[in-house]
């Protein structure tokens, strides 16, 4: 990696070089990143991304590290943690809504409890999503009949460190699981912070609320290391349900299953490789589609190379 761009990715952040992306995945799955820097701030996040903007090398945005799948061979370029996660008190709008603005980096789940103690309302169906804000932007992440396009008013983001743009929901594209992000329309922008639209609410109701999902989720999701639903759900039917009907349900390749407990989920039941899961994803889509014609289109994103081993 070139020498220029390794100084003066240094002045901005602890660089460290062939990093294991295992150790920075719900997963517990990937090979090395050429580089890796962590941001604290959002000046960090910023002189990081720009920095490879400049020397044009790829670079990776890495939230909490769940809803991704690393391959074995590792990232090229540089990966950016991000954990820029400064949150602003709520200011009370006209119409007597609530509007908070986080930065990306902030966790979703640890952002939805927060508010949901405080008696603001609107993110409680995301108190158990283990990720990013920023990375729920990209993928609308939602849950138990809620997803951030209902709360999300407008998004900052970055091209490079002197220009940043403030865009409304509207202009994102929010849909299931997707979003102007992940179809390429606002590809090489940086997600900087988030502003929320919420509501006031009962305290107490809202942490009976958080209490009863928790026990939901506990109780139908595998507790083994995982990345989350790996499928999305079809119109038709739910992913769990197609992948139980192909009798999949616990099927294993190497180190890699789909759980017994919820067949959306493939869970790492102790060194499973990329390729490994790799292979049940194409086992489970190859199986659905020639029984019911369907196709499953995953959730949980592909990133990095050798997934063939």
């Amino acid at each position: 990696m070139n020498s220029q761009f390794l100084a003066e990715l240094r002045k901005a952040a602890t660089v460290r070089l062939d990093e294991p992306m295992s150790d920075h995945t719900t997963f517990g799955i990937g090979g090395p990143a050429d580089a890796y820097a962590i941001a604290e701030s959002e000046e960090q996040l910023r002189a990081l991304a720009d920095t490879a903007h400049h020397h044009a090398v790829p670079f990776f945005i890495l939230g909490a590290g769940s809803n991704v799948l690393v391959g074995d061979g590792g990232i090229r370029g540089l990966v950016i943690e991000n954990r820029s996660d400064r949150v602003d008190q709520p200011v009370s709008q006209s119409n007597g809504s609530l509007l908070v603005r986080a930065q990306s980096g902030a966790s979703l789940a640890g952002l939805a409890r927060r508010l949901s103690q405080a008696g603001q309302a609107g993110l409680e169906w995301a108190c158990g999503i283990p990720g990013s804000l920023g990375g729920a932007v990209i993928y609308n992440a939602g849950a138990y009949g809620g997803c951030l396009a209902d709360c999300l008013r407008t998004v900052r983001v970055a091209n490079n460190s002197t220009e940043v743009a403030e865009l409304p929901a509207s202009e994102l594209a929010l849909g299931y699981r997707g979003s102007a992000f992940t179809r390429g329309v606002l590809q090489g922008k940086v997600v900087l912070s988030v502003d929320l639209i919420l509501h006031e609410g009962d305290p107490q109701a809202l942490t009976a609320r958080v209490a009863e999902l928790d026990a939901r989720r506990q109780a139908a999701q595998p507790r083994e290391r995982n990345a989350g639903s790996v499928f999305k759900n079809t119109p038709e039917r739910p992913a769990w349900w197609l992948i139980d009907q192909v009798h999949l349900r616990g099927h294993r390749i190497g180190d890699a299953q789909i759980s017994p407990k919820h067949t959306n989920f493939i869970v790492n039941c102790g060194h499973a490789s990329a390729s490994d899961v790799k292979a049940l994803m194409a086992l489970a889509q190859e199986k659905v589609e020639e029984r019911f014609g369907l196709c499953l289109e995953p959730e949980v994103t592909l990133v990095g190379e050798g997934f063939d081993g």
